[in-house]
């Protein structure tokens, strides 16, 4: 026991590396199914070549701005102090942020790599049975999950160790670690930075193409979305990878640096006497997410099925329940086991039982959050039927409809969100609201392998229908396609929930370091940050949207253009020209994910800079609020709209009458489709991204814009003045003795 006392520190890194070499493991097991046949093997190849164009086209934009931000870190971190304020910063914080950038972006191509190796080899363990192809995708986004949260707790680990030496940490409360944990901060803006543009331009590519594979493909030409003729169709499943894995993977991996980061932030704020130098509150988060790397292994394990008519769903939330579970007990043993007795943060006492409550909270949140995400969009529930009922009276029925799932879903998880940040507070303060998102996030390994096997199910559905397989094989992947809907909505409103408990984390931190203990909304300039706050979510929703409108006209012009050029592309006899569609998404997405990116990276800069930190808490509080709710809206009314339409491929029943494919309800729920396709895989998923870059930011500016903030404050100089009056009769007697006492306060 003294010798994991003593050596603590270097067990996280060492739980990172635990979770990529299993990561590894798996990743060749994957590699080792069989890929089927020629041509099966070929359709794959175009969609993992179009994956990998569309990266290198990313990566080039966005090494030009890593380069460029890293330089200005590097040059604030040189700055030692504004008007005689020392600053607690370093010009290693660019390194800091490179690295969170590269390995944001390896996050990505890890899912993005697994997903195009495990999408042709699940669709030929079809041919086999669907416990062997479940078998193929999950263990394809097992590969994915644990990438994303080994290379993290390694990443963290490793730089954090390497600061303490660096910068010669003798005390957890000293100057050295304040400055450690600050340069740790860029590792958490390369990794979100990253994420929003994977994110956005991901969104962008894969909406675009299959909005134009719809449109063109099936209500034009009356072909199925993922027919060999369709042009698009490449396009549409390459997108899938970029936009659903790779840009998920991205996400994730930054929402879990940056809620690991806002929890040490704040333990550095607590002076503790325990049996790690003091450190136990800056380590605790680290090490409930390194050992979740463990438990979402041992949550895998129980994914599995029996036979054809074996309930998919239930046999993935078996596998998300148990690494839930397994957390929630080791998280009790290990906080008594860190944490002292009694901590203290800004005046808030709490206990270290009580920090475990704050945990269970966090917990909690993520699993109702999933829960209530799932009634919302999973096919044979009442939201959804109400779309399809709806659709029957046509398509703008079925888009009204549509928005009111989306509006009503809401309501839940806000209230339960409301729950969890009063309660993680009432036990723990600001340092349970922080704990609780990273108790959340723990299982993010586990989240993310059942969220990436949505979209390697959705590949390998479209490669059955390309390769025109047996009915029989089609069916399966179909089955779990629809599973794989339902666990990208769930995955999604994990991703919201732990964005709105990081940024509340992200904004204690900057309020901390920025130096102010209030937000007043009476004064107007607060007030106006506020409302500004709440317009961004809208303003990057419409930039990502009609990024997707234009980018798909494109896409439409170029699908109509080859169908009507090529002759013998409907026999048969033609191949369509798929390179043409990819190049078309990669360019737009990669032209329209510059805007929504530097709105969010500029915003906080300038007005932070411009009216100081309690403005800028406003905007803050403005953005968080309305991008949770843009989030969850858009997201789960996308889903939902999504498996509405795939309803009608198995049947439904509308006031007495089954109605299928082609029918009339079928073709509005097309429509309901394709307008909540940049709504649940574009601009809703980014918003998560949106608030938590901002938070981050800010975090990153506080110093400057506290030491501005006093600077630039009206002082006020008291000035007390005490007069005594006399007054005397005729004859020179004293009459009245009044004691006049005056204070002004006066600006200077």
């Amino acid at each position: 026991m003294d010798f994991l006392q003593n050596n603590l520190i270097y067990c996280i890194p060492a739980l990172g590396l635990v979770g990529i070499i299993v990561m590894m493991i798996k990743s060749a097991w994957v590699n080792k199914q069989d890929a089927g046949d020629k041509n099966m093997q070929e359709l794959a190849g175009y969609i993992a070549d179009g994956a990998m164009a569309f990266l290198k086209a990313e990566w080039r934009v966005l090494s030009i701005f890593a380069v460029f931000t890293a330089a200005l870190l590097a040059y604030s971190g040189t700055i030692t102090e504004i008007k005689g304020v020392p600053m607690h910063s370093s010009w290693i914080i660019s390194i800091s942020f490179i690295i969170g950038a590269v390995f944001s972006a390896t996050a990505g191509y890890i899912g993005m790599k697994s997903a195009t190796k495990a999408n042709v080899r699940t669709t030929q363990a079809a041919r086999t049975s669907l416990k062997q192809a479940l078998k193929v995708s999950f263990t394809g986004g097992t590969v994915m999950g644990l990438g994303v949260a080994g290379l993290a707790v390694l990443g963290l680990g490793g730089l954090f160790i390497v600061f303490l030496q660096i910068f010669h940490v003798t005390n957890a409360n000293s100057v050295e670690m304040r400055t450690a944990i600050e340069v740790l901060t860029g590792f958490s803006l390369g990794a979100e930075s990253i994420a929003l543009f994977a994110r956005v331009g991901g969104g962008i590519y894969t909406k675009a193409a299959d909005v134009g594979a719809d449109l063109v493909g099936k209500v034009e030409a009356g072909i199925p979305e993922d027919d060999v003729r369709n042009p698009a169709t490449i396009a549409d499943n390459v997108g899938d990878n970029v936009g659903d894995v790779a840009g998920m993977g991205a996400d994730l991996f930054g929402s879990y640096v940056a809620t690991i980061l806002a929890t040490m932030v704040l333990g550095q704020e607590i002076t503790v006497t325990d049996k790690f130098g003091g450190m136990s509150p800056i380590l605790l988060p680290m090490v409930i997410c390194g050992l979740g790397i463990i438990f979402s292994i041992i949550g895998t394990w129980f994914v599995t099925i029996k036979d054809e008519k074996s309930n998919v769903q239930n046999a993935l939330n078996l596998g998300n329940w148990s690494s839930i579970l397994i957390t929630a007990v080791a998280s009790f043993f290990i906080v008594k086991w860190m944490l002292p007795e009694t901590l203290n943060l800004r005046g808030y006492e709490f206990s270290s039982i009580n920090v475990f409550y704050a945990i269970i909270v966090g917990l909690v949140v993520g699993t109702i959050m999933s829960i209530v995400t799932e009634y919302f969009t999973a096919m044979g529930k009442g939201p959804v039927n109400s779309i399809i009922q709806q659709s029957s009276t046509g398509h703008a029925t079925n888009i009204i409809a549509g928005l009111a799932v989306g509006m009503k879903s809401t309501v839940i998880p806000i209230l339960v969100l409301a729950g969890g940040i009063m309660a993680s507070y009432h036990f723990a303060g600001l340092y349970g609201v922080a704990i609780a998102a990273a108790g959340m996030m723990a299982t993010t390994a586990m989240q993310l392998a059942i969220d990436a096997f949505g979209p390697i199910a959705d590949n390998a559905g479209g490669i059955a229908e390309m390769s025109q397989l047996p009915p029989e094989v089609r069916e399966r992947t179909d089955n779990l396609d629809a599973v794989g809907n339902t666990t990208a909505a769930t995955g999604k409103g994990f991703a919201i929930a732990s964005a709105a408990l990081t940024s509340l984390a992200l904004f204690a931190a900057f309020v901390g370091i920025a130096g102010i203990t209030a937000i007043d909304i009476y004064k107007a300039p607060v007030l106006a940050g506020l409302f500004v706050g709440g317009m961004i979510p809208f303003i990057f929703s419409a930039l990502c949207i009609q990024a997707v409108g234009k980018a798909a006209m494109d896409m439409v012009q170029e699908v109509r253009r080859q169908f009507r050029e090529i002759p013998g592309i409907m026999e048969y006899k033609a191949k369509p020209e798929y390179e043409k569609c990819v190049a078309i998404s990669t360019k737009a997405s990669i032209r329209e994910m510059m805007m929504p990116g530097a709105i969010a990276l500029i915003t906080p800069i300038i007005v932070g800079f411009t009216f100081g930190p309690e403005v800028l808490g406003g905007l803050l509080a403005g953005v968080t609020v309305t991008g949770v709710l843009m989030g969850i809206f858009q997201s789960n009314a996308g889903g939902a709209w999504d498996n509405a339409k795939k309803s009608f491929e198995q049947g439904v029943m509308i006031n007495g009458e089954m109605h299928y494919k082609k029918s009339e309800p079928h073709k509005a729920s097309v429509t309901g489709d394709t307008v909540g396709d940049p709504f649940k895989d574009t601009s809703g998923p980014s918003m998560n991204i949106l608030i938590k870059l901002m938070s981050i930011v800010s975090l990153v500016i506080a110093p400057y814009i506290a030491v501005k903030a006093i600077a630039g404050e009206h002082k006020q100089e008291v000035r007390k003045e005490i007069r005594i009056e006399q007054k005397t009769d005729a004859s020179g007697n004293i009459k009245t003795d009044t004691l006049i006492n005056t204070t002004d306060t006066l600006s200077r």
